[in-house]
C-alpha cells in the first residue's frame, strides 16, 4: 500500500501524517472507459446510417433527391447545395461520435496517478500536477471492486443534470482510484478520515 513518494510532494505533505500512498494503475476504473468507448460506436453507426442513405446514391450515381420545403430537389457533385446543410449536421453528429470513442480510447490507456492519504486530505500527483480534496469534501459515498482493486469516492460537489420527463438530479463529482493493491485497507483510512472531518452537524443525544 505504501510507495515512495514523488519528491514534489514532500514539501505539500509536510507535517501531515501519511495513512496511505499507492499508484493508480489507470486514470478511470475500465468499465466506465469501455462504456463510454461502446456509447462512441452505436452513437457512430447511427450516424452512418444517415450518411449512407445520403451519399450512397451520391457515390453510385452521382446524384441523390432529397426534398426541399416538399419539394424534390437533386444535387449533384457540380452541385452539392442542397445537401450542404444535412452533410455539415450529420458530420457534426458524425465527430460527436468519434470523440466519445477517443476519449474513450484515450482514458483507457492513460495512466493514473500517485494518491496519498493524509490525516487531512487526499492528494492526487499526476504529471507533474497536484489536487488537493479536504477530508470534509466527501460525501462519504464510495463503490469498491476488490477484483480489479477499484474505489470509487463522491465528492459533494457536482453538478444538475435536466431530464426531459423529469426533474433536475444532481450527478456528484467522483475521484477514480483505480488497479492498486490493498483497496480495501485504503477504503478503510479514506471512509475513517471522512468520518472524522464530517460536517455535518450531528444529532445530540437527549
Amino acid at each position: 500500500m505504501e510507495s515512495q513518494l514523488p519528491y514534489e510532494l514532500h514539501s505539500v505533505i509536510g507535517s501531515e501524517s501519511v495513512d496511505f500512498s499507492t499508484i493508480s494503475k489507470r486514470n478511470r476504473p475500465r468499465k466506465t472507459s469501455v462504456t463510454i468507448i461502446v456509447i462512441g460506436v452505436v452513437w457512430t453507426a447511427f450516424t452512418s446510417i444517415f450518411l449512407l442513405a445520403l451519399f450512397g446514391p451520391l457515390i453510385r450515381s452521382g446524384q441523390v433527391t432529397i426534398k426541399v420545403n416538399d419539394v424534390p430537389t437533386t444535387a449533384t457533385w457540380n452541385n452539392f447545395e442542397p445537401i450542404l446543410i444535412p452533410t455539415i449536421i450529420i458530420g457534426f453528429f458524425a465527430l460527436v461520435g468519434l470523440a466519445f470513442i477517443s476519449f474513450g480510447i484515450f482514458s483507457l490507456i492513460s495512466k493514473g496517478g500517485h494518491f496519498i492519504g493524509t490525516s487531512d486530505r487526499l492528494i492526487l500527483y499526476r504529471k507533474g500536477s497536484i489536487k488537493a480534496y479536504n477530508w470534509e469534501q466527501f460525501s462519504g459515498n464510495m463503490e469498491i471492486n476488490l477484483n480489479k482493486g477499484d474505489m470509487s469516492l463522491e465528492l459533494r460537489s457536482g453538478s444538475l443534470m435536466s431530464r426531459k420527463n423529469g426533474p433536475d438530479y444532481f450527478v456528484p463529482d467522483t475521484i477514480h482510484i483505480s488497479g492498486v493493491p490493498d483497496v480495501l485497507e485504503i477504503e478503510k483510512h479514506c471512509r475513517r478520515r471522512i468520518r472524522e472531518n464530517d460536517p455535518t452537524p450531528k444529532v445530540e443525544d437527549f
